[in-house]
């Protein structure tokens, strides 16, 4: 269902994500394949994304891409997909996970992290000694960079940034450089 460039990217974060679990003492193979999976909507049309997984805010409407997490999580339940695991890190690769889940935060980084990005290379090694500060500086970079160029924040990814702030888990100090 994706197109041949995003394939090679695909396989490098399902091979990245399988890594950082084993580092992390996770489930290898459920990385790994939620890895496979991100992107199973990512190529989809805009009004098949919102059709597929309606939108939950404006930046949604305006921008369908935004979904595309959430529309591969009804594409996979539609296949009678069932691990809420790896559905939860599908849906939620696109804006953060919403909660402490360390597989979602696993495929996450390793997303925004994989080689053929070219950025984020210390997050991507800390990844493997410390996932969830991997996990809180990838989200933390994420929303600097945008507010930074005065992109809007996705809600959700705006609330994790939050929480994690809340949480003590980002300090104020933190650079965002390669």
């Amino acid at each position: 269902m994706v197109k041949p460039e995003r394939f090679e990217h695909v396989l490098r974060v399902a091979a990245l994500s399988k890594d950082i679990a084993h580092s992390n003492g996770l489930h290898e193979f459920k990385a790994y394949l939620a890895g496979v999976l991100h992107d199973i909507a990512r190529d989809l049309p805009g009004e098949e994304l919102l059709r597929l997984a309606p939108p939950e805010s404006e930046m949604d409407a305006a921008h369908p891409l935004a979904v595309h997490g959430r529309a591969g999580r009804a594409i996979l339940e539609g296949y009678g997909f069932n691990d809420t695991e790896i559905l939860d890190a599908v849906e939620d690769h696109t804006t953060a996970p919403r909660e402490d889940k360390l597989l979602a935060m696993c495929l996450y980084v390793a997303d925004v992290t994989e080689p053929g990005r070219g950025v984020n290379h210390h997050i991507r090694e800390l990844a493997f000694q410390d996932l969830p500060k991997a996990f809180a500086e990838a989200v933390a970079c994420k929303v600097r960079y945008l507010q930074k160029k005065g992109v809007p924040v996705h809600p959700r990814t705006l609330a994790a940034f939050e929480r994690l702030k809340l949480e003590g888990q980002i300090p104020d100090d933190l650079e965002c450089g390669d």
